[in-house]
Parts: structure tokens; sequence; C-alpha cells
């Protein structure tokens, strides 16, 4: 008798970001399944599959934010807990789609008596049994070998490229907003065939969340200014480097970022910015409370299923994006 193996694709998801993973699940024509996900009195989560995942290629989809209800602490024990009980229900290969990667700032001990806490979550998720990490954006390309794993590393350039190609000039000033991002923004360079400007910035010492924008390389006089980035959080990067901006000259400025965290002061900040649109994707939702006239959200959730059949597949992720999502 001979046997053939039937390959099956599962879909789970935390409740961080519904409607990402929803309209994930319908770019792959496949169903959401169902983790029953509870709290109990004292907080605690629980998970019992709703389906069976034995043999099968889970993924589970969770992006690491705050939101109304929960920590950005509660989502990523939240989709530990679904993890571990995919793999207790035999599931052949967990790999653990995070949007957004929690904790990706702390990637290296800045000053003394500091943890590497990015590493930290990729410890987690290879001691409750991953397979494979799929992310989008990382703040540091260095996280990719926190984890022992394959970990996908995803770009939403394309989204944010199209966006540009469709809604702005062609005469573009692409802007880094500090030198760690230059090697990003020179992609971004070569796709729309525009110039390059740097902002050289200081950060506070001791003070999070603290900047100053101090000198602009680069001619930005009467131009269209887009500044590249991947993640604004309280916005005082973005907004110190458009003030920047506007004093040489720039006729227009746009924000342009993958994550929306957008915590704080952001929408205060923005409110009151010299800068006329700011865009940021849904690897993070954005609540009502968040959406503002001047900020726009692009959907990643393509880009996420593509790579997702990919790998289910066996095929090659980085093809996608024809090699564009290494850093």
């Amino acid at each position: 008798m001979e046997l053939v193996t039937k390959k099956r694709l599962h879909l789970l998801a935390g409740r961080s970001n519904l409607p990402l993973a929803e309209e994930i699940a319908e770019h792959l024509g496949v169903e959401l399944g169902h983790p029953n996900l509870v709290e109990f009195a004292n907080g605690e989560i629980h998970s019992k599959l709703g389906e069976n995942v034995r043999g099968a290629d889970v993924f589970i989809i969770q992006t690491h934010g705050t939101t109304a209800e929960h920590s950005v602490n509660d989502v990523i024990m939240e989709q530990l807990i679904m993890i571990d009980a995919a793999r207790r229900a035999s599931a052949k290969r967990i790999t653990a789609v995070i949007p957004n990667y929690g904790y990706a700032r702390q990637d290296r001990k800045a000053e003394n008596r500091e943890p590497i806490t990015a590493k930290l979550v990729a410890n987690m998720f290879a001691a409750v049994g991953t397979n494979r990490l799929m992310s989008v954006d990382l703040h540091s390309g260095q996280i990719q070998g926190f984890f022992d794993g394959p970990v996908d590393h995803l770009t939403a350039m394309p989204v944010i490229v199209d966006y540009i190609r469709h809604n702005l000039p062609d005469d573009l000033v692409v802007v880094s907003p500090d030198a760690g991002r230059v090697k990003v923004a020179e992609r971004y360079t070569n796709q729309l065939n525009a110039d390059l400007a740097i902002v050289h910035k200081r950060r506070v010492k001791g003070v999070k969340n603290t900047v100053e924008a101090v000198e602009i390389v680069g001619d930005v006089d009467g131009r269209t200014c887009v500044i590249i980035d991947d993640m604004i959080d309280t916005g005082g990067t973005i907004c110190a480097a458009a003030d920047q901006l506007k004093e040489r000259g720039a006729e227009e400025i746009y924000a342009l970022a993958t994550h929306g965290v957008l915590s704080g002061p952001a929408i205060d900040r923005f409110k009151n910015s010299v800068i006329s649109k700011v865009v940021v994707t849904n690897t993070l939702p954005l609540p009502s409370e968040k959406q503002i006239d001047k900020i726009e959200q692009l959907s990643i959730a393509k880009i996420l299923a593509e790579a997702i059949d990919a790998v289910f597949e066996d095929n090659s992720v980085g093809e996608i994006f024809g090699g564009a999502n290494q850093n």
C-alpha cells in the first residue's frame, strides 16, 4: 500500500491584531482557526485549539504591541501559550508570525547593567518549541541571529514604495532620521531614483524617548522630503527631524514607517507638526482615537500571506522581494 502525505496549513491568531490576521487568511483562502483564548479571574491566559493540528504546518500570528485591553507582555505570553498548545497537539512545524517584534529596540547593551531583551524574547520562543520566526522590518537585522532556527525577515518596502510612487512627486529626497538608518534609506533611494539626506541626531543620555536633531546632511531646499524609518513611537525623532528639514527650506515633509506604535504624545505632536502626512502599515492596529487626518495606514497583509504560502510550499521567501529584504 502506498501512502500519500497531504500537507495541511493551519492559521491561528492571537487577539492583538485580529483584523490583520483575518486579511491574511482571506489572501490565503483559508479560515482562521479557533485558539479559544480565555482569561481566568486572576488574569492567567488559557488556550484550547479548536481543530486537529496533528502533523500540520501551523502559523500563529500575533503582533507584539499594547492594546486597550492588553500590554505587550500579555500578547507575547498569549502567543507563547498558543505555540505550546500546538506543540503538545503534535503540530509538525510551528511558525511564529510576528508582524511587529516586541522589545526589538533592546538589541544590545547601550549602558552598563542592561539586559538584551530582544534576545530574551527569542529564547522564550525557542524554549516553547517554535520552529521558525517570521517578522517585518526588525529594528536591527542582528535580531535574526538571536533565534537559532530559520528567520524570515520581511520588509514593507514594496507597499511603501508603491504608495510613494502613486501619491508623491517624482523629485524626492529620501531622508534617513539618523545615521543608523542610512542603509535602509539608500535602498529606498535606489527604488525611487531619489536623492538622499541624513539627519544627524543626538539622544539625551539617561533620558528615554528624548532626541535632539542637530544637523542635516544633503540638499533639501525647495524639495519634497520623505522621512523613512522602521518605527514611529512617541514621534520625537520624526518631529525633530521635520523641524530641521523645514528650517533648511524643505517644501513639504512626509513621514513613512512600517510600525506605527504612536504612544504617549505622538498624536498631539503630529497634529502640531510641519509634517503633511504620516503613513504607517497595519503591523500594529490603529485605534479610533489615533485615527486623525494626518495619519494613513497601509496594509501589509498580502506580503505576509505570500511569505506564509512560500514557507508552506517550501519555496523561497527572498524571491518575493527580489532579495531586497536583507539588511
